[in-house]
């Protein structure tokens, strides 16, 4: 198979290297990691960022406030004698390049390059592209992506490896395209070598720039009739800017979506290209839990290299698994108390909710009626919560504080905890420590919801609207529970009133009955998620990559 080359923005590779902010970024490390795992002869590129994603700092009213400390890249990769020579601004642009090696169960290595323009002969402006992820305007943003997308590609002339195939993750990326074809691809040829992946359900979530910036930035690699591509591609703004999203589905023969009805969402921003769905997986190896991936060693032999072993979940002997959930359970109440002095109960059921607080996720949702959650949960439920605003999201800062004086008021009856700084650490504590995990955005808003496989892998049932990847797993009330019925118009206070008739009727009832019928609901969720890894995602993609030859 020819290498192939995976772009993308943010990858999270491991919790301290802050090249992330959230799914996307998570799922991408997820990728090579299974990529590696799976023997497939993968690059990936990135780019450097020296103070990563904001740090979040929430004060005692749920006020999030940012700041963005350095760390230093020898700790986590390693600088390569590789510099790259780019032209930008009128000006000659330096490159320094860093790698990590992600080794594989078979000990196959997938390298990550990462690109970084901290260079001392670059200007003061260009410096600084490579300080944050998301921190700039759109004057900062084209110029990473054109980093990234232009010198990505120069990268593979100081390599062993002939770029032969591109896979795109998100419109970040898409001046690869078109240095490929300033290269001489022919339009024929990257359209049959390229593969771009779609996250974003909503067509305000794509980036877009002002035509004459992105002329000024890439130059003569603008194609000529680039507004009629975007146009025909299908962008609801008809050419008015430049959508990066759309210019990428346009010289591609190969969309993909990350879930089913992703896709279909997709198909509806996209004029006349075929979707097609490859639902997320999460890296089992990453996402399993010490004590569980212990309990899977046992009883499970051969999970680490065929992951699809755990569909026999349910040979698990109950008791060992009780007494590994109960360890894992016990891990998170500590670590809560560490963080936030909320002391948990081993007794209570402890609902998880921690994904990026954008306000379609509405994290608030389940406080809707105070009153209600109180006569249904005091006493007996308990909530973890986290998750970032983006610096710039008020909505999202507003959902945060909302959560905070809902805690406030009921307290005495049901605890909630709030972790800050959410990341990769934190999400793997969270989804194998909670007892059920809640997930209530406005459909179709959901891509996928990767903490979801998450949760389900370590055992824990998801609780969530039919979106992103749960409308293919959910099997309600055998390995987790569906609230509502997959509507589609929002209606805030009918999903709330889904929550709880679902928490009042099934979840608790559940809980509070035998052990045995709850370790049943475990098993079923466990042995759902062995459709939902990262191994049999990269089998998928094999399919396409497969085409680039």
């Amino acid at each position: 198979m020819p290498v192939v080359g995976y772009f993308t923005a943010e990858i999270g590779l491991w919790s301290e290297l802050h090249t992330y902010s959230g799914g996307l970024g998570v799922l991408a490390g997820d990728h090579v990691k299974s990529a590696a795992d799976a023997g497939t002869p993968l690059v990936g590129v990135t780019l450097l960022y020296h103070q990563g994603y904001a740090r979040q700092h929430i004060d005692a009213n749920g006020v999030q406030t940012e700041s963005f400390p350095e760390f230093d890249p020898n700790e986590h990769v390693s600088k390569t004698k590789i510099v790259l020579k780019l032209h930008l601004d009128g000006q000659p642009l330096s490159a320094y390049v860093w790698k990590a090696d992600i080794v594989g169960q078979s000990g196959h290595i997938v390298p990550v390059y990462f690109i970084d323009t901290r260079h001392p002969a670059n200007s003061s402006e260009h410096q600084e592209l490579s300080s944050r992820l998301y921190g700039g305007d759109d004057e900062v943003r084209i110029r990473q992506e054109y980093v990234l997308g232009v010198g990505g590609v120069q990268l593979f002339d100081h390599l062993d490896s002939e770029l032969h195939g591109l896979h795109l993750n998100e419109g970040h990326c898409t001046f690869a395209m078109l240095e490929l074809l300033n290269r001489g691809w022919s339009r024929e040829e990257l359209a049959q070598r390229s593969l771009f992946t779609t996250h974003t359900p909503v067509p305000a979530g794509h980036d877009r720039f002002e035509w004459p910036l992105v002329r000024e930035v890439v130059g003569e690699l603008l194609p000529l009739d680039a507004k009629e591509l975007v146009c025909a591609a299908g962008d609801s703004e008809n050419r008015r800017r430049c959508s990066m999203s759309h210019l990428a589905v346009a010289l591609s023969t190969s969309v993909n979506a990350v879930s089913k009805l992703n896709a279909d969402v997709a198909m509806t921003m996209f004029d006349e290209q075929i979707i097609q769905p490859i639902t997320n997986g999460v890296h089992h190896i990453t996402w399993t839990s010490p004590v569980m991936a212990s309990l899977f060693d046992g009883y499970l032999p051969g999970w680490r290299v065929q992951p699809e072993t755990i569909s026999e979940a349910e040979t698990l002997p109950t008791d060992a698994l009780l007494e590994a959930r109960d360890q894992a359970r016990q891990h998170l109440r500590e670590f809560v108390l560490s963080k936030t002095g909320v002391e948990l109960s081993s007794e209570r059921l402890t609902i998880g909710f921690a994904r990026r607080f954008a306000t379609y996720k509405r994290a608030n949702l389940v406080f809707r009626d105070l009153e209600r959650l109180r006569n249904i949960g005091a006493g007996k439920i308990q909530f973890v919560f986290s998750g970032k605003a983006h610096p710039r999201d008020k909505g999202g800062k507003q959902l945060i504080r909302d959560i905070y004086d809902s805690a406030e008021q009921i307290a005495e009856e049901i605890p909630v905890a709030f972790i800050e700084n959410y990341d990769m650490e934190t999400g793997l504590l969270m989804t194998s420590g909670v007892d059920i995990w809640l997930n209530n955005p406005i459909r179709p808003m959901e891509a996928s919801g990767t903490s979801g496989m998450k949760a389900a892998m370590n055992g824990v049932p998801n609780c969530s609207i039919l979106d992103g990847w749960w409308p293919e797993a959910c099997i309600h009330g055998v390995n987790g529970w569906a609230i509502g019925n997959a509507e589609n118009v929002r209606d805030d206070e009918r999903d709330a009133n889904n929550i709880y008739q679902v928490l009042e009727q099934d979840v608790l009832p559940l809980w509070e009955g035998s052990k045995d019928a709850w370790a049943e609901m475990m098993k079923a969720s466990i042995a759902a998620s062995a459709e939902f890894t990262g191994h049999r995602m990269i089998q998928d993609y094999l399919d396409f990559y497969n085409r680039f030859s």
